[in-house]
């Protein structure tokens, strides 16, 4: 398939768009690190958490969505929507303490909370785990969609696909920093939102609408159990995939409480405490609800459209492609090029805020750190530009290694899930020190690798054949979230024991870091020391009842939306009203758990 005339117009047009903020915000991004990493602390809380949303929409999301409807059913995606519950964990919980912290990066961090010896080398360690094997993962996923998009609807090799989009990531990324990367993003998550509920009401239209694309659906001999089912039963799962379900849901949304890298740069240079709490929920309705559905519908409708007893092979031998190929069927001239620009942006906005966020870690936390000191802002600011040239091509060069985006969601899955609790109850609990977090990041290392370790010792002979079969079985089955359950078990096992094996951190750094973010929490012995510090936080019962509330608002307007798109409006709409009233009382928590500075309630 080719693109007409007018396709190209609409993607030579948002490309010039595009470059043009990019480069408008280069002088002001050249300034210092602070402006070039966390736009000079300077951001309201809808640009920040906007921005949020846009990298959240990547290239990859909307092909593994429509991938795991297709092959799974709509529950599937649970794989991801779990991280609702983490997210409220950050609006209520974690939001205010990084905005406090006043750092560029989140590695930085740990020298803050922890001391001596042991915290340079985790600031060390954790940034090149964070911002290069962890990030050019991530990178190279999103890469690897925009392969896949652009070999369906443009027939380009994948080399040249690489090319193109690495250079038009670079070309702004290089020159503005975060300033470039949070005004385009805005821009970026209307073209991303618009091309895909277009594409969604298409495929509705289509088939006849939502009940009719459900009852055709329903009476497909070849689709999975459950297909339309938004929350799975032990009538469609084994009693072992089941509890791994379970599992995902409540425990590993820990992972994601206290906020990505990339999230919580966001949050480093919201404008204040109230501006980042708000961005963080605007992000979590925005991210976990609203960008969905529209990839979902895709996905069921590519049942019916693109049915797997007549599927091209290559759609039998990759269901990653079938969202791409749903465009091909049915977008017209001039629509393709809104869906080509829309993939540009999803694939622009993610690029720039993993190529941002990982030079921040390189620069800050090795270069700046260990390497050259004493050098002014302006070096720094070239080393940073030079730095994300250098990720770019280890993300691509990792794409290139990669087959499908769904195995390296669930293997990132595994690599930070031995961290998430050591990564929140640093912040709440005094005795965490920089050897249990060490600990646990090693744990985590060596446990996702479990494989890799054992054909190696396998080569070795130092394992039998049987044992090295267990193994691949354990780490090729279907429960790769029983896995993480697992790898999260024995992490935290060993950072725990670690923790009380090894010396407390200094007690006065302990005593600067209570001061300067005063978290509340576990902190008797360093609190006393303190005396009396307002946290200017709300009480425990009252976050927590925030966190519920928002667990409440978001997931009955998930389901709520599900419901409604494959034809069950009752239960669609009574679920809506529920959202909307969990909603009202998650903002209300939010608002006066976060009231505005003094100085703006003077001026109003």
């Amino acid at each position: 398939m080719r693109l007409a005339p007018i396709d190209w117009i609409v993607v030579v047009v948002y490309g010039a768009i595009t470059l043009t903020l990019g480069f408008w915000f280069s002088r002001r991004a050249g300034s210092s690190l602070e402006e070039y990493f966390v736009a000079g602390r300077a951001l309201p809380w809808w640009v920040a958490g906007t921005s949020i949303a846009a990298t959240w929409f990547a290239t990859d999301a909307p092909l593994a969505t429509a991938s795991l409807v297709r092959q799974r059913g709509i529950f599937a995606n649970w794989l991801w929507w779990y991280e609702a519950a983490g997210l409220m964990l950050l609006v209520f919980f974690y939001a205010k303490l990084w905005r406090r912290a006043a750092i560029l990066t989140d590695a930085e961090f740990i020298e803050l909370r922890y001391s001596g010896r042991p915290a340079s080398f985790l600031r060390g360690f954790s940034a090149l785990f964070q911002g290069l094997l962890k990030n050019c993962i991530v990178m190279g996923w999103v890469m690897l969609a925009m392969v896949k998009f652009s070999r369906v609807l443009l027939g380009w090799d994948p080399a040249v696909t690489l090319v193109v989009c690495v250079a038009l990531a670079l070309t702004y990324t290089v020159a503005s920093g975060l300033w470039g990367v949070v005004v385009t993003d805005l821009l970026q998550f209307v073209a991303g939102m618009t091309g895909s509920l277009v594409l969604a009401g298409i495929v509705l239209w289509h088939l006849g609408g939502p009940a009719e694309m459900a009852a055709a659906i329903r009476a497909l001999p070849d689709a999975a159990p459950g297909t339309l089912d938004v929350l799975p039963t032990p009538a469609h799962l084994s009693p072992l995939e089941f509890v791994s379900f379970l599992v995902l849901i409540l425990l590993l949304w820990t992972r994601s409480g206290q906020g990505d890298g990339y999230l919580a740069q966001r949050l480093f240079a919201a404008r204040d405490e109230r501006e980042s709490m708000l961005s963080a929920l605007w992000f979590s309705l925005a991210g976990i609800v609203l960008m969905t559905w529209p990839w979902v519908i895709v996905g069921l409708g590519s049942l019916l459209i693109l049915p797997t007893a007549t599927a091209a092979p290559e759609l039998l031998a990759d269901p990653e492609l079938a969202y791409p190929m749903v465009i091909a069927e049915l977008m017209p001239a001039g629509l393709r090029g809104l869906m080509v620009a829309s993939f540009l942006a999803a694939f622009m906005s993610t690029m720039d805020t993993h190529l941002c966020w990982g030079a921040s870690y390189l620069v800050n936390d090795i270069y700046r750190r260990f390497l050259r000191r004493d050098a002014d802002e302006r070096h720094y600011v070239i080393a940073s530009r030079v730095a994300v040239v250098a990720l770019v091509l280890v993300a691509a060069f990792t794409a290139w290694q990669m087959d499908t985006i769904e195995d390296a969601w669930i293997y990132v899955i595994e690599l930070t899930a031995g961290v998430a609790l050591v990564w929140l109850l640093r912040w709440y609990w005094w005795r965490v020190n920089a050897w249990a977090e060490i600990s646990a990041m090693a744990a985590s290392v060596l446990l996702a690798n479990g494989r890799v370790w054992g054909q190696l010792a396998g080569a070795g002979g130092l394992i039998s054949a049987a044992t090295l079969e267990r193994l691949d079985h354990f780490y090729g089955s279907d429960y790769d979230f029983l896995r993480a359950f697992a790898f999260l078990g024995v992490a935290t096992l060993t950072w725990i024991v670690v923790a009380y094996a090894t010396p407390a951190d200094a007690p006065e750094h302990l005593d600067r870091f209570y001061l300067r973010v005063r978290p509340g929490g576990w902190w008797g012995p360093v609190a006393a020391r303190c005396g009396a510090v307002d946290t200017a936080l709300p009480s425990a019962l009252r976050r927590w009842a925030g966190w519920a509330s928002g667990m409440i608002f978001l997931y009955a307007w998930l389901v709520a939306i599900g419901h409604l798109v494959t034809g069950r409006a009752a239960s669609g709409g009574a679920l809506l009203l529920v959202g909307l009233v969990a909603g009202f009382v998650t903002l209300s928590i939010a608002s006066t758990s976060s009231p505005r500075p003094a100085s703006e309630r003077s001026a109003a």
